[in-house]
């Protein structure tokens, strides 16, 4: 009999979105959800390997995005390539502009796990030397492919004062700033919430 322990990750019963108001696609009313969704009363932690084949709830991913404006006034965009050895086996290869992950139950023994989850993320993943500004944009829902029907993502959006974040996971590859451009013309590599997100914060620029 196995004794490794299984990851227990915050999830919220698919049916309580749809009450708060179904969307496909970004949603850029935070407010209109969070304060369901993140209440202790409607979350629960539940082992994730089985919360990855079950779309009657979905896991709650803090995913955050890191934007530069260079001297010039270019708007850029930190990105990178999925490594073989991170997360989500489902999304290797592909490139992304989020960072974040689950909130699970090493987060729960706080006041705010999901904000402890989110900053455990960050600092896992990437370094970030440099001041920065912090804002709630919005939240991604996609039921258009196998792993967004189980995840469902707050997006955050960091302003950084220099282009000084850099990846801490070795599986974060092929990464740093870039315009957000050049991105938008090479959104067919990215996965499918970067490609949400990129398109609903950033096309109209």
């Amino acid at each position: 009999m196995s004794t490794v322990e299984v990851e227990q990750v915050m999830v919220v019963k698919t049916e309580l979105f749809h009450q708060c108001g179904y969307f496909q696609g970004f949603s850029d009313q935070p407010d209109r959800y969070l304060p369901t969704l993140l209440s202790p009363q409607n979350n629960q932690y539940l082992p994730r390997n089985q919360m990855e084949q079950d779309p009657s709830f979905k896991q709650l991913i803090p995913y955050c995005i890191f934007q530069y404006r260079s001297g010039d006034g270019t708007l850029q965009v930190f990105q990178y390539r999925r490594g073989s050895g991170q997360g989500e086996s489902r999304l290797h290869r592909k490139r992304s502009v989020g960072i974040g992950g689950h909130v699970s139950t090493v987060d729960a023994d706080n006041h705010s796990p999901y904000e402890l989850g989110m900053q455990r993320e960050l600092d896992e993943e990437v370094i970030i030397d440099t001041e920065f500004e912090q804002q709630l944009v919005g939240l991604i829902n996609d039921d258009q492919t196998d792993v967004g029907k189980v995840h469902l993502g707050i997006v955050h959006l960091f302003t950084v004062n220099q282009p000084n974040v850099t990846a801490r996971e070795s599986a974060i590859i092929e990464s740093g700033f870039r315009p957000v451009q050049e991105l938008l013309l090479g959104l067919d590599d990215f996965e499918s919430w970067s490609q949400i997100c990129m398109q609903a914060l950033f096309s109209r620029m």
